[in-house]
């Protein structure tokens, strides 16, 4: 494929660089089941992976753009989340 001069010289980490974002948390882990269904469910506005299931710790990918968002649903949750 030919691409213009322009696109080869795109650096690609640094567009997306300050798009993504990783929260940390901790909750019971009888729940992480529970809050990745539900994050999962909201619209892909985040993806949750368990980093810890002995301590309950996991993990929150999404961006900044949906973080604000996301934030303020995960703390209407029925879940019991401290954000480390």
């Amino acid at each position: 494929m030919n691409f213009p001069e322009v696109q080869k010289n795109l650096n690609v980490d640094s567009i997306y660089a300050n798009t993504d974002l990783v929260i940390k948390a901790r909750i019971d882990r009888s729940e992480i089941q529970m809050l990745c269904k539900l994050v999962e469910g909201l619209g892909h506005l985040g993806i949750v992976t368990t980093t810890n299931k002995e301590l309950g710790e996991v993990m929150i990918q999404t961006t900044k753009d949906c973080w604000v968002e996301l934030k303020k649903l995960i703390e209407k949750m029925p879940i019991e989340i401290e954000f480390i």
